[in-house]
């Protein structure tokens, strides 16, 4: 970074209806780095890499992330990674919860 450049990360919360932030997402573009930061006991953590190099939130299960797919640019990959998660048990899980709590 140049002195006197500002770096303004993309930070995208992941957030539950009626709650803070539990998840942020930082895309360090320069860098060509991603982030993903969790809640734990009040503080904000870095959430480790699954064994396979992804991201897998913690609060929408199913919900995965390449970071080094997503940094060169190479969504075909973000988009296999994605669909591997949605594909999972947990995610339909998760969507079934969220079906008997019904529409707010």
């Amino acid at each position: 970074m140049t002195k006197g450049a500002v770096d303004a990360p993309s930070v995208l919360p992941i957030l539950e209806p009626g709650d803070r932030v539990k998840e942020y997402i930082v895309w360090r573009v320069q860098d060509r780095a991603i982030d993903w930061f969790v809640q734990r006991e009040g503080e904000f953590e870095p959430l480790p890499l699954s064994l396979a190099g992804y991201y897998q939130s913690q609060v929408f299960p199913g919900l995965w992330l390449d970071p080094e797919a997503m940094a060169q640019g190479e969504l075909a990959k973000v988009l296999q990674v994605l669909e591997q998660g949605l594909a999972t048990p947990e995610h339909a899980t998760f969507v079934a919860q969220l079906q008997l709590r019904g529409p707010r």
